[in-house]
């Protein structure tokens, strides 16, 4: 259930083994104006156990140059991708992500025992001795599962009809989101860039598909204006004029409320929750897209192997075990993540709160930039490579860029 980048990867990985699969999605359509565009050398990662790089030509995408602050009108620093100094090192990469979906989608559509169901919804479980064995449809229709997947979104509706309570981390985050197409290029030069002054804080870059996605994060009580005076207000001035410029066709911002946390469980038997199902994430550093590949090549590789028993009750009972062990995989570095993007998120308003930190940091930008860049590389390892390896130990990739 949800053909989003841990229900979509996961049916196709499923599906090219010769298993039968059913991708049943909510919506549609794939395309909506917030979804998250950056593989991070642990998505790319787990896309390329999986067997699904490299990406198709005809997807958008495109490598993301570096990253960029900017104090007070001014940069702090500047850091190129990839952050890390091996030669071997990836860069992040920026996609299309309703291009990767559809792409996966129409192969999927062409492979033996695999059925794709758009527009539909699911409004109940079907048990069976206490066991899942399927869905109900909004349509009336039932459809019958050794085992169905929750891949269906942070407010996840087979979650709750499952039982499995979502443990929130924190205060909700809020986050507008705007858009702003036609004025290519823009001269944030391929930066992912933060901007944070004494009148709010942004984020900029410029999308895989064209176009430019800028993220505000609102204080309380924050009222709407001028929108692209406000960003132009905070930016450098080659970056304040080129938002003056294409002030008309900056779009109204999508409103978003995000919930961070862990479901208490994330199965029961029969039913396993993937992706923001079972971990909502902030949308600090992309780490949704990238966490949920990372929990669909653990679920292929279990569940696969899992079906390998003979006989109804000893899949049923190999399940069980698989289900446990993703769970006990992917739950450390879920929540090692959380901590790690509540941390960031603790400095950008810190910063944004603290004039005279901003101001500092701003005057003495030639002298401390580069001690400050440093820092900064160094916390975004594990949001980068991961916490733990993809079979549940400890990431030696991680280890090794630290030194």
């Amino acid at each position: 259930m949800g053909a989003g980048p841990a229900g979509a990867s996961l049916a196709l990985r499923l599906c090219r083994a010769g298993q039968a699969v059913t991708l049943v999605e909510a919506a549609e359509s794939l395309d909506r104006q917030f979804r998250g565009e950056a593989l991070m050398p642990h998505g790319l990662e787990a896309l390329e156990a999986m067997g699904l790089l490299p990406l198709a030509s005809a997807i958008p995408q495109r490598p993301l140059r570096g990253w960029s602050f900017v104090l007070e009108n001014r940069e702090l620093f500047r850091v190129a991708e990839p952050l890390e100094a091996q030669p071997d090192a990836t860069a992040c990469t920026l996609i299309s992500q309703p291009a990767l979906l559809r792409h996966w989608l129409a192969e999927l559509r062409g492979l033996p025992g695999a059925r794709v169901l758009l527009g539909r919804r699911a409004t109940g479980l079907l048990l069976e001795n206490g066991r899942v064995a399927g869905v109900r449809l909004d349509d009336g229709q039932t459809l019958t599962a050794r085992l169905v997947v929750a891949a269906d979104g942070r407010a996840s509706r087979l979650r709750q009809q499952a039982g499995l309570a979502l443990r929130r981390r924190g205060d909700s985050i809020e986050l507008l989101w705007f858009r702003l197409e036609g004025h290519d290029p823009s001269p944030l030069q391929g930066c992912f860039t933060t901007v944070i002054g004494g009148g709010g804080l942004f984020s900029a870059f410029d999308s895989a598909s064209g176009g430019v996605h800028l993220g505000w994060v609102p204080e309380q009580q924050e009222t709407a204006g001028d929108w692209a005076e406000r960003f132009a207000a905070l930016s450098p001035p080659a970056l304040a004029a080129w938002l003056h410029d294409a002030a008309a066709d900056l779009r109204e911002p999508v409103r978003l409320r995000v919930e961070v946390g862990q479901a208490e469980r994330w199965w029961r038997p029969g039913l396993l929750l993937l992706g923001d199902a079972a971990h909502p994430m902030s949308p600090v550093r992309a780490q949704g897209i990238n966490l949920a590949l990372r929990d669909a090549c653990t679920a292929a590789k279990e569940v696969l192997k899992a079906l390998e028993g003979s006989g109804v009750d000893e899949q049923q009972r190999q399940l069980d075990g698989a289900l446990a062990r993703i769970e006990a995989h992917r739950r450390p570095e879920c929540e090692a993540i959380q901590k790690l993007q509540a941390e960031e998120t603790r400095r950008g308003l810190l910063l944004r709160r603290q004039g005279w930190l901003r101001q500092a940091l701003a005057l003495n930008a030639p002298w401390l930039g580069a001690l400050v860049a440093e820092r900064w590389r160094r916390q975004q390892v594990p949001l980068r490579l991961g916490v733990t390896d993809l079979h549940g130990g400890r990431s030696t990739a991680v280890a090794a860029a630290r030194r």
